[in-house]
């Protein structure tokens, strides 16, 4: 059956060399925007993650000039994440034991492991395989990330450095940090986060064009010149009263962002000599498995944001970025995926084709190449306020108001989750989150016979008709055979989910059905959801999950019933 994406309303953009010739106005100038934009998140990403800053620029460059044109995707921008700052920094840390520059090496040499791991994903077409981890783990794994990154940048934003070996301790020093603040680099920081702040708020679509993240570099700059942070120097408070002690202050390059003025100079080889170590495997499934996660929905989410309805090849994308994390590794740099905050700017700016992230890398690497030394007077506290807003947005109060409507049960997970990766580490979170999914299910009575086998048929009933219909027990574990089949249905015809004979639905499933039903909609089709009636739902969400409550021997008119998500 064809598996073709088509558009209603808009002529497809032509791809290759002929979408470079027709569309390189729109790409290149959405290219530029987007390398404003990626250029301090890039730093920031780099430092945070114990690498050195060029790190994500090298990431970047190589997502646009390389990944662009092998990837799967059309208007994804390819480059470093804030989602992969603990993974990465966690691996610099354990593997170096103290020293820095080994972590990074060691740490280099696991990402170009892990790449080849990914590039095995996309050739044997698991792309599918992001399904199998339940919404509610991803989402509680995203805000601990938040959350982590918060704890450690808001540090750098103060400008203090707290002896805290351990996250927790580190979280515990926030007040002390805001005590002992050094008040010229803090105003940089601060000011940084109220420019984000406020600009979230700004509806204004010529002052949107600016992008933010450059408003506060600059600013970051010039304060920085004003506090003459190029020279290290002592600066005082003097109390009024003359009895009560002053208090001395310390600023200068140190709170610049340091890199080489050789553009060669930035670049760094991996040392695979922990190959043979258990760590080291830890760590490569962790940058393997997060990244390839977080690259997988991220693509998802942007295709669904494309004016042009076009939908990503989603095992050619993994397989690219696998690529790219292959080269990225072996020079220096830091893991890629499919960004989501660049690549909703690249919309946004009238990107058209793949060829914008290919301008954005080549803008990346002209400035690097011929002003290193404007990368230098960027102050970290700067960089650090980009990267707290990003935790904050990740671990926002109203992303757990989401989950708790959603139904106690996905909460509860999502807490869970939240407190497993703090306590632990990122992989070991996950698993706990999909333990306590496991046994939510089991309060609810699931079916265990049908845990790993979701009963399922799809008919066609002529005409352009087709019937899903789903038995037992449906829920993240055992839906990808329902999603393979699903993808191999034909367009444009009427499709009907009969879901009154699963026993339960999960939210993962609901959420999967919403979204494809939804996406089918949109290509000019029709989708029905019919059988919910018979259900109870765990809270008023509409995509909650569900279990049968209503006996099906005494309902005469349900195959007439339906509901539309």
């Amino acid at each position: 059956m064809s598996n073709s994406r088509s558009n209603t309303a808009l002529s497809l953009p032509a791809s290759g060399l002929a979408g470079l010739r027709d569309n390189w106005r729109n790409d290149a100038m959405s290219g530029f925007l987007v390398f404003l934009i990626a250029l301090p998140l890039c730093l920031g990403i780099a430092m945070a993650s114990g690498f050195p800053p060029m790190a994500g620029i090298i990431s970047a460059m190589i997502g646009g000039l390389v990944v662009s044109r092998l990837s799967g995707s059309y208007v994804t921008i390819n480059g470093p994440a804030a989602g992969l700052i603990v993974v990465i920094l966690d691996a610099v840390q354990e593997m170096g034991q103290g020293d820095a520059m080994a972590g990074y090496r060691y740490t280099l040499a696991a990402i170009v492991v892990a790449s080849l791991l990914q590039i095995a994903m996309g050739l044997l077409k698991a792309g599918r395989l992001s399904a199998f981890f339940p919404s509610s783990v991803v989402h509680g794994m995203l805000a601990a990330i938040g959350i982590i990154i918060m704890a450690k940048q808001i540090h750098t934003l103060l400008g203090v450095k707290p002896d805290a070996p351990t996250l927790l301790q580190t979280i515990g020093k926030i007040p002390a940090s805001f005590i002992d603040l050094n008040p010229e680099v803090a105003v940089i920081g601060g000011l940084g986060v109220a420019i984000l702040v406020v600009w979230s708020f700004i509806r204004n679509r010529y002052l949107k064009m600016i992008p933010a993240p450059i408003l506060v570099v600059l600013l970051g700059v010039g304060l920085g010149q004003y506090f003459d942070l190029d020279h290290e120097h002592i600066y005082m408070f003097l109390p009024d009263d003359p009895h009560l002690p002053h208090h001395e202050f310390t600023v200068g390059p140190k709170f610049l962002v340091a890199i080489p003025d050789n553009f060669l100079a930035g670049f760094y080889f991996p040392d695979f000599s922990m190959m043979g170590t258990l760590l080291f495997w830890e760590n490569v499934i962790t940058i393997c498995l997060v990244g390839s996660l977080e690259s997988l929905l991220s693509a998802a989410a942007v295709d669904k944001l494309d004016p042009y309805k076009r939908y990503s090849d989603l095992n050619r994308d993994i397989t690219a970025v696998g690529v790219g994390n292959f080269l990225s590794g072996m020079v220096g740099g830091l893991p890629m995926i499919a960004e989501i905050v660049r690549s909703s700017a690249n919309i946004n700016n009238g990107a058209r084709t793949g060829w914008a992230n290919f301008f954005h890398g080549g803008f990346l690497l002209l400035f690097v190449g011929l002003f290193p030394n404007l990368i230098h007077e960027i102050p970290l506290s700067a960089l650090a306020a980009l990267l707290v807003f990003t935790g904050f947005k990740l671990a926002s109060p109203r992303e757990f108001l989401k989950m708790q409507a959603i139904g106690w049960g996905q909460f509860v997970v999502f807490i869970i989750t939240i407190g497993g990766v703090l306590a632990t580490d990122l992989l070991i979170g996950v698993a706990i989150g999909m333990v306590a999914e496991f046994l939510v299910h089991v309060l609810r009575s699931v079916n265990w016979s049908e845990v790993l086998r979701l009963y399922f048929r799809v008919d066609d009933l002529g005409n352009g008709v087709y019937r899903i219909s789903v038995d037992g027990a449906a829920f993240f574990a055992n839906f990808l055979s329902l999603k393979s089949e699903l993808a191999a249905l034909p367009e444009r015809k009427k499709l009907i989910f009969d879901l009154s004979e699963a026993e339960t639905i999960d939210h993962t499933v609901m959420e999967f059905i919403h979204h494809y039903c939804e996406d089918y909609r949109r290509r000019g089709g029709q989708c029905e959801i019919h059988g919910l009636h018979r259900h109870k739902a765990s809270s008023q969400h509409p995509l909650a999950a569900r279990r049968r409550v209503q006996d099906r021997d005494n309902d005469a008119d349900g195959d007439q019933q339906f509901s539309r998500i």
